[in-house]
């Protein structure tokens, strides 16, 4: 069986979300159970693709409405990577030093034209599409409906939803940009008066999935609009949960971290990656270190953390180190607290690979109190390092976080995204940490949960096979 993954991002390739991490994983592991598996993505002008040496290995023109596009398929000379990856070089579209902009429309549109303009010079077809979100989420529709494209009908295809929230939509004065189509059948572009890419992928594409099962279910009660759509199109959903590739995330071989440990030897190893953190950062190591690595957007609930991390400082009995960037609002009143909390308090404003690998070997608990987190890797980043997450009871991580006040229970939750839950779910960290025994059992049983890809690509290969 040879699955296709498309998708705008695949770590290490291009990364601005958890997309990255899954379609930079889930082939891999597919291709160590004998599925084969390869990636085609949009060929980047970033850090990666200078780095390398690629090969062109088909060019041509695609039609994008009346204008002629010139585009161009490489491959990597020296591939380091686990899986076959395909490049759809768009030098007037795609070639940017970013992976999203204003411009996405066309960018994608062509991205994903190009892609099947190339399949059809295949002399084989794969049994399997699979595409990943709304900048994929044409390809589905283009399938069944464009003529240029018949010759596809019959190869399944699927649609995972990382996130809903982004739906790729754009004026139907666009349409003219795809493929010709029976006119009769435009209302399947059509959602809420807009061409809507991710609605068209939901009622064009084979089956639906979405990364966690719980995400599935709330996007039937929230989904930016597409609420009756899901309800209705349910028969064909089902919720995965992503993994998460123990290779790379590995505190026993990990080489950015201070200094490698396992469960055996987790107490001298977070120590001295907390030692490190706390050195670097001018905190306390005495005391316990709550982490928040990830985008400062309100979908995190990182617009609370000003007064949240305020309240909590005043007791002055935690640490509090933070790793992200977005609002700049935000961004700005979380660099002013560092002047009133020096010592307690610090934050990196922006990303950094390898410091995250650090926080989450050296941090006592990871902060999640989201709004919305369809998965979330971080908390099963967390839970492989020994760090003990916090989190609001939502989509993935309703599904992978037990409260320590349950039977075995191992992580905190609140139900609400508030000042007052969020606060309360880290003093109920600080009572942890003190009771030292307790800690450190917790400590060693999650480094145990096994939330590998070899689970979930198992899962995959059942739903490959019930469609092919």
């Amino acid at each position: 069986m040879t699955i296709i993954h498309i998708s705008a991002e695949c770590y290490p390739v291009a990364k601005v979300g958890g997309l990255a991490d899954v379609v930079g994983a889930l082939p891999k592991y597919l291709n160590n159970s004998n599925v084969s598996s390869q990636v085609i993505m949009p060929f980047y002008n970033n850090t990666f693709t200078q780095e390398h040496v690629f090969t062109t290995i088909y060019s041509n023109q695609i039609s994008l409405g009346n204008t002629l596009v010139d585009f161009n398929v490489l491959t990597l000379k020296e591939n380091p990577l686990d899986f076959d990856v395909f490049f759809i070089d768009v030098p007037d579209l795609l070639f940017k030093n970013y992976v999203y902009s204003s411009d996405d429309t066309e960018r994608f549109l062509a991205f994903q034209i190009a892609i099947l303009d190339w399949m059809l010079t295949w002399g084989k077809h794969p049994d399997i599409i699979h595409c990943h979100d709304h900048h994929t989420g044409l390809i589905p529709f283009m399938l069944q409906e464009s003529y240029k494209y018949e010759a596809f009908r019959k190869i399944p295809n699927i649609l995972t939803i990382h996130n809903a929230q982004y739906q790729g939509w754009f004026p139907h004065l666009k349409v003219g940009l795809i493929p010709p189509f029976d006119f009769n059948h435009v209302g399947l572009l059509d959602w809420g008066g807009s061409i809507n890419p991710l609605a068209a992928a939901i009622k064009c594409a084979w089956h639906i999935t979405t990364v966690s099962p719980s995400y599935m279910e709330e996007l039937k009660l929230a989904a930016n609009g597409l609420e009756s759509l899901l309800s209705a199109e349910s028969a064909k959903c089902s919720g995965i949960l992503n993994g998460i590739d123990t290779d790379v995330w590995n505190p026993e071989t990990d080489h950015y971290i201070i200094e490698n440990y396992n469960i055996k030897t987790v107490n001298a190893g977070a120590e001295a990656n907390k030692k490190y953190l706390c050195d670097t950062f001018n905190l306390d190591a005495e005391k316990p270190l709550f982490a928040f690595i990830g985008r400062l957007v309100d979908e995190k609930g990182s617009d609370l953390f000003p007064d949240v991390f305020q309240i909590a400082l005043e007791k002055n009995n935690l640490n509090i180190l933070l790793l992200g960037s977005g609002n700049s609002f935000v961004e700005e009143a979380l660099k002013n607290l560092k002047n009133d909390y020096i010592g307690t308090y610090n934050a990196f404003i922006g990303y950094d690979e390898k410091l995250s690998h650090i926080m989450y070997a050296g941090a006592d608990f990871l902060l999640m109190p989201s709004r919305v987190e369809p998965c979330g890797l971080n908390q099963m980043y967390a839970l492989r390092y020994g760090t003990i997450p916090i989190v609001r009871s939502i989509g993935g991580l309703k599904d992978t976080v037990v409260d320590i006040s349950k039977e075995n229970g191992f992580g905190i939750c609140h139900e609400n995204v508030t000042v007052l839950e969020i606060t309360n779910a880290i003093n109920r960290g600080i009572t942890l940490y003190k009771n030292q025994t307790e800690y450190k059992r917790i400590r060693n049983n999650i480094m145990e949960i096994d939330h590998s890809w070899h689970v979930s690509a198992k899962e995959y290969i059942k739903l490959y096979n019930s469609i092919n």
